[in-house]
């Protein structure tokens, strides 16, 4: 599932591209054919984005909430635009470029309230200028839920995902399982402004990159990390093989249906 900084590129790309001037909406799939007709020829005031949610501002006339999933994708290219090919949910085509989204978990018109029902139900995100951390440490330090699951549930703080819950407690020498109320507010804040450090990087470069310049491949004179996510990591899906700190085999173990990565030397119980 995409993390936080891709909806955050998707929502500045799709600003530039499309906002202040009419797109043609359509869905070629027919699953968000009635919305689409009622868009179709109107002027996108704005995008943005909250944690892995994305919303296409339309004005008076509604909100786009789109919510990518495990396997949702947007596709793109100049004018003219192919005819479509497949499971495409929705198509917008600007002044001189077009945007297929297919196969999100969520792709629906909302009113205003609405889409503000949904934000609010989101915890603080990183990447937002509005964003109160104080809001997730209120729920981090009263609860005996471990870290690693609270990095990734939404309501406490969104748009971390596995890699960056990953890399962000390897960076921070945090064992996975510590219960959240055994972390101290220092130790917190130092995560937070970390975690838009490097999400912020995430949003510029398009990729993950949580490794230190004494531990890129150059400097270590080791191979550059092959990977469809791309990117320098300590642990992330990195199992079994030797930290990139102490050399200690990074472990890897199962949490509510994600997989943990970690070193038990740099980030002991």
């Amino acid at each position: 599932m995409p993390e936080g900084h891709t909806l955050h590129r998707l929502a500045r790309l799709h600003k530039r591209r499309y906002a202040g001037a009419p797109v043609e909406v359509s869905s070629p799939q027919g699953r968000f054919a009635a919305e689409a007709s009622r868009l179709d020829g109107q002027v996108l005031v704005g995008a943005e984005a909250h944690g892995k949610h994305l919303f296409h501002d339309y004005g008076p006339h509604g909100i786009v909430h789109i919510h990518l999933g495990l396997i949702g994708i947007f596709g793109e290219g100049k004018l003219p635009a192919p005819p479509p090919v497949g499971q495409v949910r929705m198509r917008l085509v600007g002044r001189t470029q077009w945007t297929d989204l297919r196969g999100p978990n969520t792709c629906e018109l909302l009113d205003p309230a609405q889409a503000d029902a949904i934000k609010a139900r989101l915890g603080p995100d990183p990447l937002r200028r509005d964003a109160k951390p104080d809001k997730t440490w209120a729920r981090i330090s009263k609860s005996k839920v471990s870290i690693a699951a609270l990095l990734m549930d939404q309501a406490v703080l969104a748009g971390v995902g596995n890699v960056y819950r990953a890399e962000v407690l390897f960076r921070h020498g945090v064992a996975p399982l510590t219960p959240g109320r055994a972390l101290d507010r220092a130790l917190w804040d130092d995560m937070w402004a970390d975690l838009v450090t490097l999400m912020r990087d995430g949003v510029r470069v398009g990729r993950i990159d949580t490794v230190r310049p004494e531990h890129l491949p150059e400097a270590m004179g080791r191979a550059a990390r092959v990977d469809r996510h791309g990117g320098e990591v300590y642990v992330y899906r990195r199992a079994g093989e030797p930290c990139l700190v102490c050399g200690t085999p990074v472990e890897t173990s199962s949490l509510v249906g994600r997989n943990l990565y970690w070193c038990p030397t740099c980030q002991p119980a």
